[in-house]
């Protein structure tokens, strides 16, 4: 700052000032130094910025307000990320989500400064899996859907196509062994009885006052005439079914540039007689080739996937990174019996490779939408304060593990390109 103003300083005068105790110019030419040094600085981070490739954009998937115990707000302190993975939790498969609806959910996302590029999901009503003549109604109401959520910038639409149940587990809160709790598989308690754990996972919805997409209650108080409905849907009927349901997305998706992205069924095998599709390589191959469009897509979960051990997700992710449009990064722990339980997203605490699947998205320059998923309760987290999964501690303790192995790898590149 100058400590006094020159007369001699003017836009028309700038003559040297004879007065031996003015600071004016010793000052006039250290501001101009470091102006011209902020600008080669300047330059230099552009030219940095334009040679490195984009990094994955980091998401965190909220529930919305009065639905989600972590606020925005807290989400906000959690460096790095920047994209709000959303939806309108209240309407159910088949209903159209109205722009004034999406619009109240905008507002919120926005006024934090996160992008909300990723709805997770718009889920798919089950006479277009099962095939049922209604489906092209159900079809049209998701078309008007992208629509509506392409006025709002939406970018990638996560859904799936599993018959009746989404994901499966047989204990929400199952104790670790280091006091935490986790999400957890008993092999031997999913066979013919489905209502034993649709028991499970509703009583514990209606008493915390949680439900969890994919298992409204509107829906599994009718599980006997679903799976009536069910029935005669092989897998290949179910193929049939889910090329039908893309085939019939695809010109809407182009026109609203939004890419359909479909997550891998959880667990990766048929469960209760019900066929799963997207369970390995080879089914993902399949789903590729059969609609093999730039807008039909891959939610690559490595949870889901690596629940079966035999799954190397860090192959999948080399062969198939043009096409996953969002990435979800989740460990397992697997035991000899058959048994899983969801694990930190520490390499070490699991089974499925996250560091190699991280390298492998990164060698392949992936620039699309990520997010730690499926977390273990940590701390005072547990029934009624928590969703399992979805705590706040070990989801935010994910994200950094993540960056911090895509920022050592950064690093490593830009010392191969010096030496």
């Amino acid at each position: 700052m100058w400590s006094s103003f020159c007369l001699k300083y003017t836009r028309k005068n700038s003559e040297k000032c004879q007065n031996a105790n003015c600071q004016v110019e010793t000052d006039i030419l250290e501001y101009m130094q470091r102006r011209a040094a902020a600008v080669v600085a300047d330059e230099k981070a552009k030219q940095h910025k334009e040679e490195t490739p984009m990094p994955m954009k980091m998401g965190w998937r909220w529930y919305g307000e009065g639905n989600d115990p972590i606020t925005l707000n807290d989400i906000k302190q959690i460096p790095g990320v920047t994209s709000i993975v959303w939806a309108l939790h209240d309407k159910m498969p088949g209903e159209i989500w109205e722009v004034d609806e999406i619009q109240k959910v905008a507002d919120q996302i926005h006024a934090y400064g996160f992008d909300m590029d990723v709805v997770e999901s718009v889920n798919v009503h089950d006479d277009i899996k099962i095939g049922l003549p209604t489906r092209d109604q159900y079809i049209e109401n998701y078309k008007q859907c992208i629509r509506n959520l392409s006025k709002f910038g939406v970018k990638v639409i996560c859904y799936n196509f599993m018959p009746i149940f989404d994901w499966t587990r047989t204990d929400l809160f199952h104790p670790v062994g280091d006091g935490s709790t986790a999400l957890f598989y008993q092999k031997d308690m999913i066979q013919d009885d489905y209502k034993a754990m649709a028991d499970y996972i509703l009583g514990f919805t209606e008493k915390y006052n949680m439900t969890f997409p994919g298992w409204e209650p509107e829906r599994m108080a009718k599980l006997d005439e679903l799976f009536k409905a069910y029935a005669p849907v092989t897998k290949e009927k179910l193929w049939e079914n889910l090329k039908y349901f893309l085939e019939a997305l695809m010109p809407t998706c182009r026109e609203c540039d939004i890419k359909m992205a479909i997550h891998m069924d959880d667990p990766p095998w048929d469960i209760f007689g019900l066929p799963r599709l997207l369970v390995d390589a080879e089914s993902i191959d399949r789903f590729l080739s059969m609609v093999d469009d730039e807008y039909n897509c891959l939610t690559l979960c490595s949870g889901s996937l690596n629940a079966n051990p035999n799954n190397n997700v860090a192959e999948i992710v080399r062969k198939h990174c043009d096409r996953i449009a969002f990435a979800h990064i989740r460990n397992i722990h697997h035991f000899p019996n058959g048994d899983f339980s969801e694990a930190a997203h520490r390499d070490c605490c699991g089974e499925t490779g996250i560091i190699e699947i991280l390298r492998a998205y990164h060698d392949c320059g992936y620039e699309g939408y990520i997010r730690p998923d499926h977390g273990r309760q940590l701390w005072e987290e547990g029934p009624g304060n928590c969703r399992p999964g979805y705590g706040k501690y070990d989801r935010a303790l994910g994200v950094q593990y993540m960056l911090g192995v895509w920022d050592l790898l950064d690093r490593l590149d830009e010392e191969k390109k010096k030496g």
